[in-house]
């Protein structure tokens, strides 16, 4: 498993605050086991999954919780703004999931690989209500990278929060 910490410095009212942005890479099953559990219970919305057929490549865009931040103890869950990215992908086939709907609201329960013959295989992206995408692929390269926090709340949407502007 290749895994980069990148610190990134952000001014606050109070000094400086450091905030570890993750970056993984999968090139076997145990690696994308990894990244798995840092995406479970992120949250996609089905716009924000874009197939890219000619570049043989799927990205998923995700506001994903922040486990280490939450194992470490803290009592506040935070979020951040995620891109879960697939390369070398011949194939994509969708199962309960309305692509017509772009802001339909799914949650990401986990992710599997199942090798065919090698070093091809299957990813398999698991969603809450039964949703899934197969990715058929010429071999297993997937990379997770988080972009920032979710300081706008946008992973929020859809759970009785206001969205911006339409508050008294």
């Amino acid at each position: 498993m290749r895994r980069f910490h990148r610190a990134h410095q952000r001014l606050n009212g109070y000094g400086v605050s450091v905030t570890a942005q993750l970056k993984l890479i999968a090139f076997d099953a145990d690696d994308l086991a990894v990244i798995s559990a840092h995406v479970q219970d992120a949250r996609v919305q089905t716009a924000d999954i874009v197939w890219r057929q000619g570049e043989k490549r799927l990205v998923v865009g995700m506001s994903r919780l922040d486990w280490e931040q939450t194992l470490a103890g803290e009592t506040a869950p935070r979020r951040l703004i995620a891109a879960l990215r697939f390369d070398r992908v011949l194939a994509c086939k969708a199962r309960n999931i309305d692509v017509q709907a772009p802001e339909a609201a799914l949650e990401l329960v986990g992710i599997e690989f199942h090798p065919g013959d090698a070093p091809s295989g299957s990813a398999l992206l698991m969603f809450s209500q039964g949703g899934a995408l197969r990715l058929d692929v010429e071999c297993l390269e997937c990379e997770l990278t988080d972009l920032g926090t979710d300081d706008l709340g946008a992973g929020d949407i859809g759970e009785g929060a206001e969205p911006p502007g339409q508050g008294a």
